[in-house]
Order: structure tokens, then sequence, then C-alpha cells
């Protein structure tokens, strides 16, 4: 009995092993005519093998290249496009450039660093005092979210300062703007 363990590994699975070895027999064959006949028969069955690669534009180039690879680049045969070679198809992809993005404190992200940055260039006045209020509330969140532990005040005015470059230092006002509280009392008096 013949395992698949003991078999030829095959190169471009979807085909099957029966492709593989009629690729196989077709390398053997001497007379150049037949190799080319039996090589454009090959290239059919494989187009019916695999009708969702009809879509692709070089559809027929792609079957003549997986042609050549599953030969391990050993058939010798006139093709309608050009032979490819084993090193076009082992070359590396070039390196991405990745964005270097210094993240001050990665528990609060990138985006919040742009936010307090805008908020520092604002005009002084309620709106950006508003607006510091909510941004000490989300980095006090943020924080114990990702640290899992309390939180002083003190620690987020700290790390706002440093977002900010200095510009924003509530260590020097009396009180941080409590949006939270501010809205409970407000539904509270309403109510």
């Amino acid at each position: 009995m013949e395992y698949n363990t003991t078999r030829d590994r095959l190169i471009i699975p979807e085909y099957g092993r029966n492709i593989q070895n009629l690729i196989k027999n077709a390398v053997l064959i001497e007379d150049r005519e037949k190799r080319n006949k039996m090589a454009r028969a090959i290239i059919s069955v494989m187009g019916h093998l695999n009708p969702h690669l009809r879509d692709v534009n070089d559809f027929k180039h792609k079957l003549w290249d997986h042609l050549f690879i599953m030969s391990d680049f050993k058939l010798d045969v006139d093709s309608p496009f050009e032979k490819p070679t084993p090193q076009s198809f082992q070359t590396k992809p070039q390196k991405v450039p990745y964005p270097v993005n210094n993240i001050k404190f990665k528990s609060y992200g990138k985006l919040i660093e742009f936010i307090i940055d805008k908020i520092a260039e604002m005009e002084d006045g309620p709106k950006k005092e508003a607006l510091i209020g909510l941004i000490f509330n989300y980095l006090k969140r943020n924080y114990t979210n990702y640290n899992r532990e309390f939180v002083i005040d003190n620690v987020i005015n700290e790390h706002i300062k440093i977002l900010s470059d200095g510009k924003i230092n509530l260590l020097a006002k009396e009180e941080i703007i409590d949006t939270e509280t501010d809205s409970n009392n407000n539904n509270t008096i309403d109510s």
C-alpha cells in the first residue's frame, strides 16, 4: 500500500497529484512535437480544474507559469509566454517602510498626542477648559484600563504636561473641570 507521505511532495496542491504526474511524464517525452501537444493538453485540463482563475487578467500566463513550476523548470516546450526561471520566484519582496511614531505614552496612543497639541494651540476660554477636562477624564480612564491600578490626578496632570510640551499645566490651576460630575449635577437639577 502506498501512502501520501511516501509519495513526492505536491508542488502546487490545488492541481492534484494526477496533473503533477502528467507533467512528470511530459518531461520524459523525447519528441518535442508530442511534448508540446501534451503540454497544451495539460494546460487545458489545469484551466478546467480552476475556473476561478479565469477572472485573472493573465489567466493563460499563470497556467503556463504553474506548469513550469510543477515541472521544476525542466519542461522544454514552446510556450506562448517567456519561460520563467527559478530565480524569478525566489526573490524576496522589498521591505515596506513603516512610519516611525515615537508614542510617549502607549496607553493613550498617537491620536491623543495630536488632540492635546490642538487643544494647546487654542485660545484660553471655557471651550478650551471643557476640552481639557474631557481629555483629563479620558486619559484617567485609559490609564486605569491599561495599567489596572488606581491613578492619582497628579500623575495624569504630569502626563498632560509632558504630552503638551509644557503648554498645558493643570498643576497651576486650582481645580480640574470634571465633565462627568458636571453633567450628572445638571441632570439632577433639571429633574
